[in-house]
């Protein structure tokens, strides 16, 4: 299944609010999984002198990754297919 980066600035955030927002795209994609349109959250890699947030879902395609999102109330600037490249 094809790995996607949402991409995030997220100016002012603040760690348990980077918390929260990671708890519901977790379980945003198992709700969204259980409904049939399956989408795993991979991880979040967080830049804080940047306030940029980069987080890795895997989904048949990229709509569904923007409908989680979406349904989560998380900002994002964009939604590109990626590569993870993660030593196993």
């Amino acid at each position: 299944m094809p790995v996607y980066m949402v991409e995030r600035e997220l100016p002012g955030i603040e760690m348990e609010q980077l918390a929260a927002a990671q708890k519901a795209a977790i379980e945003t994609s198992n709700q969204f999984t259980a409904d049939g349109k399956p989408v795993r959250y991979i991880r979040t890699t967080f830049v804080p002198g940047e306030a940029h947030c980069m987080c890795l879902f895997e989904a048949g395609d990229a709509d569904v990754v923007k409908e989680v999102n979406e349904k989560a109330n998380i900002p994002f600037t964009r939604v590109v297919e990626a590569l993870d490249l993660t030593p196993q």
